[in-house]
């Protein structure tokens, strides 16, 4: 069985039951959707952003234009540079100011704004739309700056507004969030009358060679990790001490990996778009090493997210320590090993229990290859890439603000497939969980 098929390099194992992945059985009339070609701005030049539009880059056929913004415009230069043959352009953006986010796009005039900068700037950006009257696209959920908070309620109160303005807002297009949610719709429309259980599985089995770093913005990242946890369970929400609930589980072509139950926002929206879930959980890997550097940067006041004063200077403990520790855009040279992402799904088919596992599993060193990027940005960029190709070709474009798999999955599982995230699927086995 395949794992990873970017690039061409190939990666084999057995798993019996396995069935053939059927997005190459979809109809041709969606495998063929013509494009509508467009402008797209895409606002940061992390690594997410450098894949976004490395992605973009190669489908000329729906991206006529492309513009790289963030704060810092040289990050954006070099990015345009890496791509070359003049497929991007670069301005410089404050993606915490809307008159500034407001110049920007209407000076480019796009169809569509990707937001792949911090979570922080979502309401911003989503402001700054509805003002220039274009459509917006983002990889996460809002987080206020002052609380680690995590939940829609900010970006869905946007709704009505979008719709007066005839606009759609598409959130959380990204892997966890974004294809998660897509594969749980694509197994709710093809595999299941009923879906009553939901795990999400979020493996990383890479090796940076650092003693310590983070596969992605380490304020976010670490506030992220470090928070209680939450399940959903019969109708509300539990609650967990941080990685209180923890288990190995096994996970294809890596094998076991000890994963701990933390909260994650797609659960959030699917519980409300799905309501016939019983119980859904978001389980992800961590290393001893990781978890022991984490225990040591909390007991020592560094995950701080409220200010402090030294030397007469107000500070964020935390976002000092984003400044010493590895810069995730650049860990992607060394990286070794895979991620693996994905679904273990139980439920109701014609009168009958089903299991169902989909999954994705990705290769840090192919990434690198092509994007200059580790597999941790690749699997967020390629799945917004797809979201943006998925609004300009008209078939994820109605007005309003939308969760992922609220859309039709079958056209993006296909994109999927052929991107550089192929995924794979298995029926009826132990699931685990």
């Amino acid at each position: 069985m395949l794992i990873c098929l970017q690039n061409y390099n190939f990666y084999s194992y057995s798993f019996p039951g396995q069935k053939k992945n059927v997005a190459k059985n979809l109809p041709l009339h969606i495998i063929n959707q013509k494009s509508e070609m467009g402008k797209v701005l895409v606002i940061g030049a992390g690594g997410v952003g450098t894949v976004v539009v490395h992605k973009m880059a190669a489908a000329p056929e729906v991206f006529n234009e492309i513009m790289l913004a963030s704060r810092t415009i040289s990050k954006c230069d070099t990015i345009a540079r890496t791509i070359g043959g003049n497929r991007v352009q670069t301005a410089q953006v404050d993606a915490d100011n809307v008159p500034d986010l407001v110049k920007v796009i209407r000076s480019f005039k796009p169809d569509l704004v990707v937001n792949v900068a911090l979570p922080y700037q979502d309401l911003h950006i989503m402001d700054a739309c509805l003002e220039t009257g274009v459509a917006y696209l983002d990889t996460a959920n809002y987080e206020p700056p002052e609380e680690a908070k995590y939940e829609y309620s900010w970006q869905w109160a946007y709704d009505e507004r979008y719709r007066k303005a005839n606009l759609t807002a598409i959130l959380g297009c990204g892997f966890d969030p974004g294809v998660t949610s897509i594969f749980t719709a694509y197994a709710a429309k093809h595999h299941f009358d009923e879906v009553h259980y939901l795990d999400i599985v979020d493996c990383n089995a890479g090796d940076h060679g650092k003693p310590f770093a983070t596969n992605f913005n380490p304020e976010i990242n670490i506030r992220e990790v470090t928070q209680k946890g939450k399940y959903w369970e019969e109708g509300k929400w539990v609650w967990t001490e941080p990685h209180e609930i923890h288990k190995p589980l096994n996970y294809p072509g890596i094998g076991p990996k000890e994963s701990y139950l933390i909260y994650h926002e797609e659960l959030e929206s699917l519980v409300k778009n799905f309501p016939t879930i019983k119980r859904a959980r978001f389980w992800m890997t961590f290393g001893q090493e990781y978890l022991t550097h984490l225990r040591v940067i909390q007991n020592i006041g560094m995950a701080r997210i409220d200010p402090v004063i030294y030397n007469g200077m107000e500070i964020v403990p935390i976002q000092f320590l984003k400044a010493v520790l590895p810069n995730p855009g650049e860990l992607g040279e060394n990286y070794r090993g895979w991620t693996s992402i994905g679904c273990r799904i139980k439920g109701i088919y014609k009168g009958r229990d089903r299991t169902y596992y989909i999954w994705n599993n990705c290769n840090h060193e192919d990434a690198y290859h092509e994007t200059g990027t580790q597999a941790v940005s690749y699997t967020t960029g390629v799945p917004a890439a797809i979201g943006a190709m998925m609004y300009m070709k008209g078939l994820w474009k109605k007005p309003g603000v939308w969760n992922v798999e609220q859309f039709d999955p079958d056209p993006f599982m296909s994109e999927l497939n052929t991107r550089g995230l192929p995924w794979h699927e298995e029926f009826d086995i132990d699931i685990e969980l």
